[in-house]
């Protein structure tokens, strides 16, 4: 059997996208897709080609995936989903709670998503949205003492069981 023939594998930081000789066709632009955490602004975070090249837009980018974490943690701490016992059996509060899970869900997995992208600042970015978002609404810092934050109609958000 004759090895010469066989191409490289691809490198284990950056694929081609997703086949070895870039899907073919010869004109085809090259899109990077990293594999590993990096630095830098020239990245693509949830649709193709955004945030570009531009050094604004990846500050926009870094914002946008900020206030996604900052939202998924304010949609887990919103008092109106806790409620009293008698809200809670109401058909309407039900609902309320289930479409407010499901939209905090999936923001939890948009923020996901964007880390996927392997970007560094994108990972610090959603970090810092979390992580504020519950200093501020979840943390002991800064709730207020006659207020009762003890117990959540909410799960806390799960994205990965691993």
């Amino acid at each position: 059997m004759d090895h010469d023939d066989v191409p490289p594998p691809p490198s284990s930081s950056i694929m081609n996208n997703g086949s070895i000789n870039g899907g073919g066709g010869g004109n085809q632009e090259m899109m990077m897709m990293h594999m590993t955490f990096y630095w830098g602004k020239n990245t693509e975070v949830l649709f193709s080609g955004w945030p570009g090249t531009s050094s604004g837009m990846y500050a926009l980018c870094l914002i946008f995936v900020f206030f996604l974490a900052f939202l998924t943690e304010w949609l887990g701490h919103f008092s109106f989903l806790r409620g009293t016992t008698e809200d809670s059996a109401n058909a309407a509060s039900g609902l309320v709670q289930t479409v407010v899970y499901t939209l905090r869900t999936g923001i939890a997995y948009l923020v996901m998503l964007a880390v996927m992208s392997f970007n560094a600042g994108v990972f610090i970015a959603a970090l810092a949205g979390y992580g504020i978002g519950f200093m501020l609404l979840g943390s002991r810092t800064f709730r207020n003492p006659s207020g009762n934050r003890e117990t959540y109609e909410i799960p806390p958000s799960v994205i990965c069981a691993c």
